[in-house]
């Protein structure tokens, strides 16, 4: 008994053709006296967003958008506004893992780059480097999936 000749599989691959600061801002409203009273642990507020779009058939940009705002007793200590993108290829993916693919295998692959980009330029603008904690991407997007098709009904 011969088995059924079986239909070729398409190859599935995921790759990162490039990576990059996109935009980058920090600001230091009230040195040189912010960093005299750097004493005091600032409160920091961070606030990350996603933006992914489609450049070709197979080639996606996602933005990993990252602003942390410090402040101590209502006055900022810095500002600090990081875009960090990438380019992926993603190649024999059904449609319907793509969308998730994008939304948080890319930003979870870019975000350690551009955690070090916002711990170097904390650092570089006088305080101590911000080290950012590990961000669930899986449980944002299921977060703003959710979101999403709560206002859409």
């Amino acid at each position: 008994m011969t088995d059924a000749p079986q239909a070729p599989r398409a190859t599935q691959s995921f790759s990162v053709k490039g990576q990059y600061i996109k935009d980058l801002s920090f600001e230091n409203p009230h040195a040189p006296q912010s960093l005299v009273s750097a004493n005091v642990r600032p409160a920091i507020d961070i606030n990350v967003d996603l933006k992914a779009q489609k450049l070709q058939d197979d080639i996606y940009e996602m933005t990993l958008h990252l602003s942390a705002h410090a402040m101590v007793e209502g006055t900022t200590m810095f500002l600090v506004d990081l875009a960090y993108a990438g380019i992926f290829q993603v190649t024999g993916v059904p449609p319907e893992h793509v969308e998730p693919l994008i939304l948080i295998d890319c930003p979870f692959v870019l975000f350690p780059f551009a955690r070090r980009v916002i711990a170097d330029v904390t650092r570089d603008g006088g305080f101590p480097p911000l080290m950012l904690d590990p961000i669930d991407f899986h449980a944002l997007y299921l977060q703003n999936k959710a979101r999403s098709e709560a206002a859409a009904s």
